[in-house]
């Protein structure tokens, strides 16, 4: 499984967004392999339009989703913790993401670059999407 973040969410359903990005969602539905949590989905569908709810609330219904439960707080904590002792400050929401990420063992789908930064300081593992936006189940970068 691949946790996709709602900046990738976001830009595959922008209708000039970037194409690799959307390819590459693309391939992670062909594939079975997108996933989504609780805070992806405060993200994607809090910030909808009135008129793109229910389509969306219809797309991500068949999409695997993770709850979000209350030792995955304490983890974020943790978390949030060591990377503040290395000087990195980053939104609360992804550092909780990051955690859901990181204990399950499943690779993050993310464009904000603050995720990179996580991975340098713990145990994230990043996905890449394989050639033409394809499923790619090794991390080849």
């Amino acid at each position: 499984m691949v946790l996709v973040d709602s900046s990738v969410w976001i830009e595959s359903l922008r209708r000039n967004g970037d194409m690799r990005v959307k390819l590459a969602v693309e391939g992670l539905l062909e594939a079975y392999e997108a996933q989504w949590c609780t805070p992806i989905r405060l993200e994607v569908l809090g910030g909808a339009r009135v008129e793109e709810r229910a389509n969306l609330g219809k797309r991500f219904s068949v999409i695997p989703y993770r709850p979000c439960r209350e030792d995955d707080w304490d983890r974020a904590i943790s978390l949030a913790w060591r990377l503040r002792s290395k000087g990195l400050t980053v939104p609360w929401l992804d550092v909780l993401i990051s955690a859901i990420a990181i204990y399950d063992g499943v690779r993050l789908y993310a464009i904000d670059t603050h995720f990179q930064e996580i991975a340098k300081h713990s145990g994230l593992l990043l996905y890449r999407p394989g050639y033409g936006g394809s499923f790619s189940e090794v991390d080849d970068g």
